[in-house]
């Protein structure tokens, strides 16, 4: 989908070498209170491909606003071919409550792609997907863990489609996923237009953190960059991206107070211990072991667990050793850049 002369959101046009902030209409509150979801729209003069990137599907998912707030701000724009459409807050009735879901306690990311005439939540991933999504060649979606939950920074896609897998190399982080669609989310919407989609996923619930922040935007702009939207940068991208050929959740065996040995991004091997689990008296009742060689991709941060709860997102990869030291190197490019 390449550019056009004149590009529509919402009944608002953006001409070639504009940029215009748009209000999109959804659902007003019981109090007459009209809402609407934020876009910014910035084309560049030349021709190039459409992409979205938004962030706050989840409303208590806060580092993607961060992200696209200064991917807004970065210099780099000044060079943009194509259209870049940036939406920092698409659940912006989640974001007002600290919440993931909706209204209708429906989440959002489970419902597209929605229906003009049904719930709230398919409603508004109907606008989304009608206004935004559909126009669009590419999209990057920004996500952290739920609440009392980290992520390592990586990137879920199809990684078995070729343009898919290019972008994700792109991005420019250690831990690249295989993510299956799961029925309803904003990928399977996008896919089902031919929409190619990237998820990235950084941080904890409710907070910002300043590493996954800014290897949000390095690796925003690095895509941007492989899809010659804006030029090549001069410095070599350190960073060797993994496919991990599988993941999985270490639980808890029994409920109790978790004491963590290990931290998040560390290099685990099987049958290592990363945490114990003790009775409010000290006494032990519990060790969470490692099944396998991996990295620590994903931590329960809250030291209260029940049985069963989920404490260690495991990825497991062939070369284990080799994302434990690209992990170090992405700590170390990501020093202040005069582009961002």
């Amino acid at each position: 989908m390449q550019d056009c002369p004149d590009f529509e959101i919402g009944g608002t046009a953006v001409a070639r070498g504009e940029s215009q902030q748009i209000n999109l209409p959804v659902v007003s509150l019981y109090t007459n209170t009209e809402m609407a979801i934020p876009v910014y729209v910035q084309r560049g003069k030349r021709d190039g491909p459409t992409i979205f990137v938004c962030a706050a599907v989840h409303g208590d998912e806060l580092n993607g606003i961060e992200v696209i707030s200064r991917l807004i701000q970065s210099r780099s724009l000044k060079s943009l071919r194509g259209t870049l459409v940036a939406v920092p807050m698409v659940n912006v009735y989640g974001v007002l409550q600290h919440t993931r879901y909706l209204p209708d306690r429906r989440d959002l990311n489970r419902s597209f792609p929605g229906s003009g005439k049904g719930s709230l939540a398919a409603r508004m991933a109907h606008v989304f997907l009608r206004e935004i999504v559909a126009k669009c060649d590419y999209g990057i979606d920004l996500h952290t863990g739920a609440a009392h939950r980290s992520n390592l920074p990586q990137v879920r896609a199809n990684l078995d489609d070729a343009t898919t897998r290019a972008m994700a190399r792109a991005f420019g982080v250690p831990v690249l996923l295989n993510a299956s669609i799961r029925d309803g989310s904003l990928r399977q919407a996008a896919a089902d237009l031919g929409v190619r989609i990237l998820l990235y996923e950084a941080g904890e619930a409710l907070r910002f953190d300043e590493l996954c922040i800014r290897a949000g935007i390095k690796g925003v702009i690095n895509v941007m960059r492989y899809l010659e939207m804006l030029p090549k940068s001069r410095r070599a991208n350190p960073i060797e991206p993994f496919i991990a050929r599988s993941s999985g959740w270490l639980r808890a065996g029994d409920s109790g107070i978790a004491n963590h040995i290990k931290a998040l991004g560390d290099q685990v091997f099987e049958g290592e211990l990363l945490a114990t689990i003790a009775d409010p008296f000290g006494m032990e009742l519990d060790q969470v072991r490692c099944n396998g060689e991996g990295i620590i991709i994903g931590k329960q941060n809250i030291p209260l667990v029940q049985e069963g709860e989920a404490m260690y997102h495991i990825a497991y990869f062939r070369e284990p050793q080799g994302v434990a030291e690209n992990l170090e190197l992405l700590q170390d490019s990501l020093l202040p850049d005069e582009n961002f």
